[in-house]
């Protein structure tokens, strides 16, 4: 099994409030990404969003689901795969912050693959999408 690191950082004039609540809704995030994106269980936390939560991203049976292990307001989510999935030891970890006036947010997911060089594929893929969700930030907010 190869290890596969995808690390994404951006900055945006956005309010870093806005930013944050863009990823961590999930149904936003979804349109962020521009995939189906459902939230299926709420956090018992005070945001339904928050630890515990889990969203389904996908379709049926090819979706999977990501539950949130980390949730600092403003600052900080992360999250992992608990569906059956072709990846393991996935981890999702963006960390906001203020740099010169701007949002400063920094995405990184690390994971494992299964099948033999579908890593590759996968990472290429979620590079791609989170890139152009970058790009729109600014429409979304």
């Amino acid at each position: 099994m190869a290890k596969y690191s995808i690390r994404i950082q951006e900055q945006t004039s956005v309010p870093r409030e806005k930013v944050f609540a863009l990823f961590a809704d999930h149904q936003r995030f979804g349109k962020l990404l521009g995939a189906p994106v459902k939230r299926i269980r709420d956090s018992d936390q005070a945001d339904p969003n928050g630890v515990g939560s889990v969203r389904k991203i996908g379709i049926g049976p090819i979706g999977l689901e990501e539950t949130v292990t980390l949730f600092e307001p403003d600052q900080r989510i992360e999250y992992t795969i608990t569906s059956l999935s072709p990846i393991r030891h996935h981890i999702g970890r963006i960390l906001f912050s203020d740099i010169d006036g701007q949002t400063f947010v920094d995405y990184t997911i690390e994971f494992e693959d299964i099948v033999p060089f579908s890593g590759k594929v996968i990472s290429a893929a979620l590079d791609q999408a989170i890139r152009n969700g970058m790009k729109r930030i600014p429409k979304l907010a």
